[in-house]
């Protein structure tokens, strides 16, 4: 089976890995970013193509949800199957005349940082019961967790990975602030850090909670209230209001 991989940012570059590394041949890597298709091309020895869209049995588009739609056009090849990663998109979302489906990885993707594929989730929708099964074969070849899912419930799969990445890491964001008014190292709260995440693996997060806001001091809930201002003071309001209201304090 001929595969194409479509894109050069870090989705297109880390699919392009997890398939190279469990011995997935591809046949081309295709984008705009001559730059950044090069290196991946140099990296995981796959041709790659600015201007020549190779003919594939499959495609997998990896760019962004607002170009998804323009990008799906330039495929031609009616008996091909494509597939986009979103986690918010349709696979009606692709604009052309051909099968389509969405193969979807949850996980947040850097360049920078190694991955181990075999962990992340993959969660596939077809239009045909073939081209179901043909993904959901290719995503085991990844992954050891593995999921039919309708758009409808992919849809609150990527709103829940909001919460717990996308919100959490602006928290981190707004910690790191505060800790570098006051000349703290960050790196003095990663222990912390890893605690927390690592105690969800065994326990559930409503029950791992612990702060000033489940146990309802109030003098401790107000000192930080004095320490805090503009955006950093809404954000510890909303979030202690939503933790009281949680557990009914």
């Amino acid at each position: 089976m001929q595969i194409v991989i479509i894109g050069s940012g870090n989705v297109a570059y880390h699919m392009a890995k997890a398939f190279t590394m469990k011995s997935i041949p591809l046949a081309q890597i295709f984008g705009r970013n001559e730059k950044e298709l090069s290196k991946i091309s140099e990296e995981l020895h796959i041709p790659y193509s600015t201007d020549h869209l190779e003919e594939a049995d499959l495609y997998i588009i990896c760019v962004s949800d607002n170009s998804v739609e323009e990008v799906s056009k330039i495929i031609t090849k009616k008996d091909s199957l494509v597939a986009h990663t979103s986690g918010s998109l349709a696979k009606e979302a692709l604009a052309g005349d051909y099968r389509k489906s969405s193969f979807y990885p949850l996980q947040t993707f850097s360049k920078s940082k190694a991955l181990e594929y075999e962990k992340i989730p993959f969660f596939v929708e077809a239009e045909h019961e073939e081209d179901q099964k043909l993904l959901l074969a290719l995503a085991s070849q990844i992954s050891e967790k593995v999921m039919e899912s309708t758009y409808e419930k992919r849809k609150y799969i990527h709103l829940t990975a909001v919460f717990a990445c996308n919100f959490v890491n602006h928290l981190f964001s707004r910690a790191k602030e505060i800790s570098d008014s006051q000349e703290i190292p960050f790196d003095y709260f990663l222990p912390l850090i890893d605690e927390t995440v690592q105690k969800i693996h065994e326990i559930e997060p409503k029950k791992a909670q612990t702060g000033p806001a489940v146990r309802n001091d109030v003098r401790i809930l107000q000192l930080h209230e004095q320490l805090l201002e503009d955006e950093s003071l809404e954000i510890y309001k909303t979030m202690n209001h939503s933790i009281q209201k949680m557990y009914e304090l």
